[in-house]
């Protein structure tokens, strides 16, 4: 081989080992580009997915404690209706009570007067005794006996109406 083409070959060697040397850390700074373009893209995408996580979780904790908030005035207002449901029961005992101790007055003051077991659970009184009552103008006139009434009930059940 002649000399010429050695040093064309040498030139050509040395010429593409320059090239490969400035090429090299040009390309490996265009894969550090697009590198670091591609993390800042993921770390863009996981701030946006975290602030959602962030929206998402406080809408949830809302959430709960809307329940529970609920949930509270649910049971205050459980608790309120049992308790007014005691008061009722409450009041209408004593009312119970009051009518029976009437019925116990009634009955000393006019023994005829409360007849049976079923007229004492339902508070009714006699007719008798009412219109007896309604004629004198006098309510419960516990001076009066049986005996001055017209038709005591003895023998006569007195005028029905």
């Amino acid at each position: 081989m002649n000399t010429t083409v050695i040093v064309v070959i040498v030139v050509i060697v040395v010429v593409l080992l320059i090239l490969v040397l400035a090429l090299v850390p040009r390309l490996r700074r265009q894969k550090q580009q697009r590198d670091r373009a591609e993390a800042q893209e993921r770390l863009q995408e996981s701030q946006r997915l975290s602030v959602e996580a962030e929206s998402a979780r406080a809408q949830a904790e809302e959430q709960a404690a809307r329940v529970r908030r609920d949930r509270a005035e649910a049971e205050l207002r459980a608790a309120e209706g049992e308790r007014e449901a005691r008061e009722r029961m409450a009041e209408a005992e004593r009312q119970r009570s009051q009518a029976d101790e009437l019925q116990q007055k009634a009955a000393r003051l006019d023994p005829g007067l409360v007849d049976g077991p079923e007229q004492q659970r339902g508070h009714e009184v006699g007719r008798r005794g009412v219109d007896d009552r309604i004629e004198d103008g006098r309510p419960g006139d516990a001076s009066r006996t049986g005996d001055d009434r017209p038709g005591d009930g003895r023998d006569d059940p007195g005028p029905l109406r």
